[in-house]
């Protein structure tokens, strides 16, 4: 079975919870805390290919930077929103969980379910 790794925030409810599920299924991930040390932009290109969704999809709107940062903007290209999200990863959605090729936004946690059935 391959690694499961999971991006998460700990004063975040939902990624504690898909936290918990994965340990009660006997899981221990690997844990990245993203913001004590955020994706490269390498990685968060990486992180996208495997969701498998654009940049625009993996904002928190409900952040103040979302505002501030000009986020709201929807001229803005994709490299642009990409570079402001790789300086500000609190915008990123949490968490994330990778399997393999494969990753999910733990939105619900128990979207952590299709992961792990699914062979990837």
């Amino acid at each position: 079975m391959d690694p499961i790794k999971i991006y998460h925030n700990p004063r975040c409810s939902k990624s504690r919870a898909t936290l918990a599920l994965l340990e009660e299924n006997d899981i221990n991930p690997e844990i990245v805390y993203y913001l004590e040390t955020p994706p490269s932009s390498e990685e968060l290109t990486e992180l996208l290919t495997k969701l498998g969704i654009g940049i625009k999809n993996i904002i928190r709107t409900s952040e103040p930077e979302y505002g501030e940062l000009g986020l709201d903007d929807e001229s803005l290209s994709e490299p642009i929103v990409f570079d402001i999200v790789c300086k500000h990863p609190k915008l990123i959605q949490r968490p994330i969980v990778v399997k393999g090729e494969k990753a999910i936004l733990g939105r619900p946690p128990e979207n952590v379910f299709n992961l792990l059935n699914d062979g990837g």
